[in-house]
């Protein structure tokens, strides 16, 4: 997993300073996540790891598949990442991209799972707090996990909070045990 971590940096982070440059952030996560889906995709995995088939004829399927959603620096992305091949990058490329992006637009995704739904008011004010503590504008992605008993588990970025009584009970389990 680091390999692919380490080998997806310098696209990420070129695809991150082309987007900066030319202040098209949105228009690249856009491009950046129908390539990755397609790259997941069972069908086009096998193709994309079967080292026979010509590296033009696998740029050119999909660039048809990628008609209409990419520019054309999109569609040069794809030919740098063929011609190395490295389309299996793609799904990492794009959360690389993501994770620069947030930080340079100074924001970040935080989840809330709880045992029960978060009222508006309540999500409103741990993104407030998630906001003063980490400095960045938030994002909240709520979902319900009945198996927490109550409470909430926060996760942003490497921070995590975890407040359920699954995670307490879990606390206590381990105490006991020493």
């Amino acid at each position: 997993m680091a390999e692919i971590t380490t080998v997806a940096r310098p696209y990420s982070q070129a695809v991150f300073e082309f987007a900066q440059s030319k202040n098209k952030f949105a228009e690249w996560s856009q491009m950046l996540g129908f390539m990755s889906a397609v790259v997941s995709e069972p069908q086009m995995q096998s193709l994309v790891n079967n080292t026979t088939i010509k590296k033009d004829k696998l740029t050119k399927l999909m660039a048809d598949i990628c008609s209409g959603k990419l520019d054309e620096h999109g569609l040069n992305f794809v030919k740098v990442l063929m011609e190395n091949r490295r389309l299996v990058l793609l799904p990492e490329i794009a959360l690389q991209y993501e994770t620069l992006r947030a930080e340079a637009e100074g924001t970040i995704e935080a989840e809330i799972v709880s045992a029960f739904a978060v009222s508006e008011a309540q999500q409103s004010d741990i993104a407030a707090a998630l906001q003063k503590r980490l400095g960045r504008k938030v994002t909240l992605k709520t979902t319900i996990n009945e198996d927490l008993i109550g409470g909430a588990v926060v996760k942003a970025g490497d921070l995590v909070i975890d407040g359920s009584a699954l995670g307490r009970l879990d606390k206590l389990s381990t105490a006991m045990n020493v």
